[in-house]
């Protein structure tokens, strides 16, 4: 059978040119599952994953990003914008769209407008929502830099220190300023932690920035995981996919997806972001039982999401079932 290949168009900075994008999440060279292969950049693929791609509302004077653009963004346009030329003559049946923002309250608008402009021109729309014309959960990506082979061969890693999480400062959202609320009440506490990620209040006490999320998961026992939405049973992301292939054990905040995608004591179910939730993680965390009984879930977690939930593999299962 013929190589299908696979371009990418996205609104996430660098993707459609970076030819090489997703190339670990694949257990061959190149991007390569099965006969499907993907290159992001390819200027005359068979067909095109828009993958979070925002068309444009309006008439920007200038690029403009996602926020940029709810802020401009009132109404859906009276007709979708033209982007044609942008779709490197893939036919209407070949080109799939995966929204993969979560249906927050301030996006929706623009979730609903992308949704909409889709229809003129991709053969199948889906995203984590019911706003959706094929609702479902988002393939998996992941963020760990290693490649496909080293993560489904390992052993778990040599476990040295107890919990970490890996967030941001972001407060866009109401979503954003609980989780930041929930942070305080941590530190407030004095839970003992370490704490990752970009833009983090002076406050919160935290080791800055990672390029590789490995280096601040693989060392630990247990990772906390707080979506941005916790409120359907769809939306669930890399922050999940992250902890587990790091043989974390994931203390999750989150919707009902992982319930249905992954097996039954994978990971921990976190219950609130309050003083609830705070007395479970220091619960939890007090001792090592919680992830020595896990190990043999995570294991099967893992394999799950690097051979069935990969975004890679799903492209190459619907292609091969649609065409």
């Amino acid at each position: 059978m013929t190589q299908k290949i696979v371009g990418m168009l996205s609104s996430y900075q660098g993707i459609s040119e970076q030819r090489d994008w997703l190339w670990r999440q694949t257990p061959n060279s190149f991007g390569i599952w099965n006969n499907t292969q993907v290159i992001a950049s390819a200027s005359k693929p068979d067909f095109l994953l828009m993958y979070q791609f925002d068309f444009p509302i309006g008439k920007p004077k200038k690029k403009q990003s996602f926020w940029q653009q709810l802020r401009q963004l009132r109404k859906p346009p009276a007709k979708p914008p033209d982007v044609s030329s942008l779709l490197r003559g893939v036919p209407t049946e070949r080109i799939i769209y995966l929204l993969r923002e979560p249906p927050l309250e301030e996006v929706l608008p623009i979730n609903k407008a992308n949704y909409e402009a889709a229809k003129q021109y991709c053969g199948y729309i889906s995203g984590p929502d019911q706003y959706a014309p094929i609702p479902d959960y988002m393939p998996a990506i992941w963020y760990v830099n290693a490649s496909f082979r080293e993560l489904n061969e390992m052993p778990p890693p040599e476990k040295t220190k107890n919990c970490s999480w890996i967030t941001s400062g972001i407060s866009r959202t109401e979503s954003h300023r609980q989780r930041l609320a929930f942070l305080k009440l941590l530190r407030d506490n004095h839970f003992d932690f370490d704490l990752y990620g970009r833009g983090l209040p002076d406050w919160a006490n935290g080791y800055g920035t990672l390029n590789n999320k490995w280096c601040g998961m693989a060392p630990y026992y247990y990772n906390i995981a707080i979506e941005n939405y916790a409120e359907n049973d769809l939306y669930v992301s890399e922050k999940l996919w992250d902890s587990l292939l790091s043989w974390c054990l994931p203390i999750y905040y989150g919707g009902g997806a992982a319930e249905k995608l992954l097996p039954p004591g994978s990971y921990l179910k976190l219950p609130s972001l309050d003083e609830k939730g705070f007395a479970y993680l220091k619960e939890v965390t007090s001792n090592l039982d919680a992830w020595h009984q896990a190990r043999n879930a995570i294991a099967e977690a893992r394999q799950i999401i690097l051979h069935k939930l990969n975004l890679l593999a799903w492209l190459s299962n619907f292609i091969e079932k649609a065409f």
